[in-house]
């Protein structure tokens, strides 16, 4: 037996990563390990300064669509639908690599982040809040008004 469920080198069912390190003949998109609501965790890095910029979720329709487009597409759980990154702001994101983990339950995208703001505060990283003493503190600066981006 081949494929997701033969099982890999610990015994286990093969998923994810280790489904297409062993060759497995799967869908692509079968190969990732959908949460109960058909969602999976996206990572996006920038390509360049290996920095996280954010986390979002994909469905399928999104995933399949971003790597067709080579554009991130990500699935709001706010507004239940596809959110193509920069469609309100610009700032839009180029994919140039695509990964998932070894299990199967995170997907990486490498991305070029067009005006260097990946965050609706007009911040570089929604990671802009570092802990120090005992508390939460901003420290990247806004690099545009939210105001001015969001129109």
């Amino acid at each position: 037996m081949s494929g997701p469920s033969a099982g890999g080198a610990t015994g286990r069912p093969a998923t994810g990563g280790e489904a297409v390190a062993e060759g497995a003949t799967v869908d692509w998109l079968d190969a990732v390990r959908w949460d109960a609501a058909g969602l999976v965790t996206a990572i996006a890095q920038d390509a360049e300064t290996g920095r996280i910029l954010m986390v979002a979720w994909m469905n399928r329709e999104a995933l399949a669509e971003t790597a067709r487009s080579g554009r991130a597409v990500y699935f709001s759980r706010s507004r239940q639908r596809l959110w193509r990154k920069g469609e309100e702001s610009g700032h839009a994101q180029a994919v140039r690599e695509l990964r998932l983990d070894c299990d199967g339950d995170a997907v990486l995208l490498s991305v070029g982040q067009a005006g260097g703001i990946a965050c609706h505060t007009g911040r570089e990283s929604c990671f802009f809040s570092r802990w120090e003493d005992g508390r939460w503190v901003v420290v990247d600066p806004v690099l545009k008004d939210p105001e001015s981006i969001y129109k």
